[in-house]
């Protein structure tokens, strides 16, 4: 301050012919102290009562009236200017602080006459929260002293956290001004309570932040600490000494300042025969050089005598102190305020003139907070050396804070083992952070974490904890559910399943039952050999078509139950192909036209025999109907019923394809699959099927009934016991059937099924039916040549006579009746042959 005023006086254009002078007082950095000392800035402006006090000769007392004060300067600690703030305001006395940043000193209705050339702390608490965000910390604690700089900061720190969001106070604690043994041990267990976080904001004073950093050290917590520090760490290396390693990595913050160097000159050539005016400079001596001065040097064990040939900077380290350029911004801000109420009010006049003799502070306030200089463009000698005042500008805002301008630092050991305070960034209303400059560990580069809980993976949903939204749980987004957003999981579309990330939803895949297909390649197999079989048949029925077994046989209705027994085969085609328009037509006409086709021209066939032969027992008269053109016609009007009900369908429900995501809808999205199929449901297969499996029923009825007709007559049992095992099949058909249809391979399973059983329906007609005859002519034509014509009449005694030895069939083996009524048409014929009768070659 004595330097800053020296250069003003000394300045021939600020305020020349005019000289400052300063009472500078000690508050001890005790507010109640400072309080005291305040009183006597004030002692001119309180008017005496003398009235009642004499002296000895009987005149009226003579007051001596301290130097009147037009401002002050300081303090340093907020809780010190708030308390002397309170009085000034009183008496209209302008005050500037070059150190107090307390949020509380910004209202200007209760400390209106109080300005300051460093920031509040709500701009620190924003740099330092900026700073917060550009490391990605979301979980802290805050520490502070007790008091007005330590309460108010961080109180102005959360405050922006719970504004701004995306940061969480773990804790909030408390260093009391006189803390007790243990107490800071105590504060680093409390620390620890949140593990993760590990960033610490720290609000304290010099003291209380040395203690902190020895507290962590005696715990074994070196490293484990994330320090950011206010200003009152700022570049100090008091807090640090001998604690280097657990204070590694600390962030600081400290007002733009620049270093005056003519100070620096000044200060190391003063001596103890120079600077006498400083009454504190002696006291300072002996703490700097580590002597006494006086008598006290004398005694046996103290220190060493000072001998006032020290040197500062040569005999002791030197460091230019934080707040010298502040000092000087402040004396400096004064003496520009005066200037300017020279200029206004003693214009032209050299000195004060008599305007100025009693300073109105109010007018003189309104002053200081229009000043508006930069201190580097303030050149002045001073024993022949320049100097120059800080170099920032100096302004003031409506409440008389100085903007926001801070530098940062962070605490780095480097390679060498030395510790230094490395500048990394700054902030003017932004942060500007050299991130790459940042060392944590010895030569460790990468960002340390200060989060509650780590970041939820791809496809994870946060849930908060309740009332910490930086702490949460992740949970995966399960079944066919994607992480819509970063708190929730939505459900994707049904056609849709969530992509390997669970970020999105993708079309789940869309399949078909394939040709090479295991499911496929068996029912395929089946009906191929099948249709060979089938060919060859109605080849051999073909070529010996007026042969007397196949005459026998009833050759239109065997043709009709041939391509019935072919398109049973034909359909496993169908079932397999790729779903269409036209494939899913062709299924609906041809999957139940086969069966439909078989089992008319059987229920034609046995319906007839049962006719004939009940109508034998009754007369001799020949039954209608049961000519080729009768069975034909009978024959394809059952079969027209069936095209009937097709058509129907068709026009009703028009065919086409569907793909079905339910059917393979299974727990796991990455297994499922759409298929697509045609729009056939299992209702509508079983109404397909159903008149045919009607046909069935009733052919099987029908083939009970003529159980009892001789072997020799036509194939009566064969078509019975071809009814018998179709009945089987199709019994076994419909629990497998609807029995799968809650499986994953339902598609499969279930035409895999219908598609054998329509073949193995077809296998049993023609193994039964015809490879017999195809047998007898292909390899035993000796047996294929035309017996005796019999009458109707012949026919029914045969008839009547096998009713009558149905009753012995209990003395033969297997209950079976062997009943010859063929007569042989030459003597040399054995009377075991079989003999085949048609009913086309009786005389009805």
């Amino acid at each position: 301050m004595m330097f800053a005023i020296d250069l003003i006086n000394k300045d021939p254009e600020l305020l020349p012919n005019i000289t400052l002078g300063a009472r500078i007082l000690d508050t001890c950095s005790r507010d109640t102290y400072a309080l005291e000392q305040s009183l006597t800035f004030v002692q001119a402006l309180i008017e005496r009562d003398g009235s009642d006090v004499r002296c000895a000769n009987g005149d009226p007392p003579i007051f001596t009236k301290p130097d009147k004060i037009v401002g002050v300067i300081g303090a340093a600690a907020s809780s010190v200017s708030i308390m002397v703030a309170n009085i000034l305001r009183l008496f209209k006395i302008p005050q500037i602080s070059y150190a107090s940043t307390a949020p509380e000193l910004s209202d200007n209705t209760r400390y209106d006459f109080f300005s300051r050339v460093v920031p509040p702390d709500s701009y620190q608490a924003q740099a330092m929260m900026d700073i917060v965000t550009a490391m990605e910390w979301n979980y802290v604690s805050t520490l502070a002293s007790e008091g007005n700089y330590g309460e108010s900061g961080v109180e102005a720190f959360i405050q922006i956290s719970r504004e701004t969001g995306g940061v969480c106070i773990a804790q909030s604690l408390k260093i009391p001004r006189e803390p007790r043994p243990g107490e800071f041990d105590k504060i680093i267990r409390r620390l620890l309570e949140t593990s993760n976080a590990r960033a610490i904001i720290m609000f304290a004073n010099e003291d209380d932040i040395r203690r902190v950093l020895d507290a962590a050290k005696r715990n074994n917590q070196t490293g484990h600490f994330l320090w950011v520090g206010s200003d009152s760490w700022g570049s100090k290396i008091s807090p640090v000494i001998g604690q280097e390693r657990v204070a590694e990595g600390a962030i600081t913050i400290l007002p733009k300042r620049a270093s005056v160097d003519a100070f620096d000159r000044y200060f190391r050539s003063r001596s103890l025969s120079n600077n006498r005016r400083n009454v504190w400079f002696a006291e300072f001596w002996e703490e700097n050089f580590n002597c006494k001065l006086g008598m006290h040097g004398k005694r046996p064990g103290s220190l060493k005598k000072c001998t006032g040939l020290e040197k500062v900077g040569r005999d002791s380290s030197y460091e230019q102190e934080g707040k010298v350029q502040f000092v000087m911004d402040a004396v400096y801000a004064m003496a520009h305020a005066l200037h300017r109420m020279h200029r206004e009010l003693c214009y032209g006049y050299p000195g004060l003139c008599p305007r100025m003799a009693n300073i109105d502070g109010k007018e003189l306030l309104s002053h200081i907070r229009a000043v508006n200089f930069n201190g580097e463009s303030h050149c002045f000698l001073l024993n022949s050396f320049p100097h120059r005042s800080a170099g920032t500008p100096v302004v003031f805002n409506e409440n008389g804070d100085a903007p926001g301008r801070y530098d940062i630092f962070q605490y780095q050991i480097t390679n060498r083992s030395t510790a230094e305070y490395r500048v990394i960034g700054s902030w003017t209303n932004k942060l500007h952070l050299k991130v790459e400059a940042m060392r944590w560990k010895t030569g460790d580069p990468s960002l340390p974490p200060s989060v509650c809980s780590i970041p939820c993976r791809a496809g994870e949903r946060k849930k908060v904890v309740k009332g910490v939204p930086c702490c949460w749980h992740c949970e995966r987004c399960e079944g066919y559910h994607y992480q819509a957003s970063e708190f929730t999981c939505e459900l994707c579309p049904y056609e849709m399943r969530p992509d390997a990330n669970r970020t999105g939803c993708v079309p789940i895949p869309i399949i078909k039952l394939e040709w090479h297909s295991p499911w496929a390649v068996v029912p395929v197999f089946i009906s191929m050999l099948g249709i060979i079989a089938t060919s060859f048949v109605i080849v051999t029925f073909v070529r010996y078509n007026d042969t007397p077994i196949v005459r026998a046989s009833g050759r239109e209705m065997s043709y009709v139950l041939l391509t019935g027994i072919f398109l049973c085969y034909a359909i496993t085609f169908l079932m397999i192909a790729t779903p269409d328009v036209g494939v899913c037509s062709f299924r609906r006409i041809f999957l139940g036209l086969g069966m439909c086709f078989s089992y008319a021209a059987l229920l034609t066939k046995t319906n007839r025999i049962h006719r004939i032969f009940e109508q034998g027992k009754k007369s001799v008269t020949a039954p209608r109907f049961i000519s080729p053109a009768s069975q034909l016609v009978i024959t394809f009007s059952l079969i027209s019923v069936q095209l009937l009900g097709v058509f129907v369908w068709f026009a009703v429900d028009p065919p086409h394809t569907v793909v079905d995501y339910g059917e393979q809808r299974t727990q796991d999205p990455l297994a499922a699959r759409g298929v697509l199929k045609c729009d056939i449901s299992d209702l509508s297969l079983i109404c397909s099927l159903g008149y045919s499996i009607l046909l069935m029923v009733t052919c099987t009825v029908y083939a009970i009934k003529t159980r009892g007709v001789p072997e020799t007559f036509n194939e009566a049992k064969p078509i019975g016991f071809t009814m018998y095992t179709t009945c089987i099949i199709w019994l076994a058909f419909i629990p497998i059937f609807f029995g799968t249809s809650q499986s994953a391979e339902r598609m499969y399973i279930q035409t895999t099924t219908l598609t054998i059983s329509l073949s193995l329906s077809a296998s049993v007609s023609l193994g039964m039916l015809y490879m017999p005859k195809v047998y007898i002519i292909l390899f035993h034509p000796e047996q294929n040549v035309p017996k005796r014509k019999r009458s109707f009449k012949a026919i029914v005694t045969a008839a009547t006579m096998s009713g009558k030895l149905t009753q012995k069939g209990g003395d033969r083996p297997n209950g079976e009746v062997k009943t010859e009524l063929c007569e042989s048409m030459e003597t040399n014929t054995s009377s075991t042959k079989t003999t085949y009768v048609s009913y086309n070659n009786h005389a009805i």
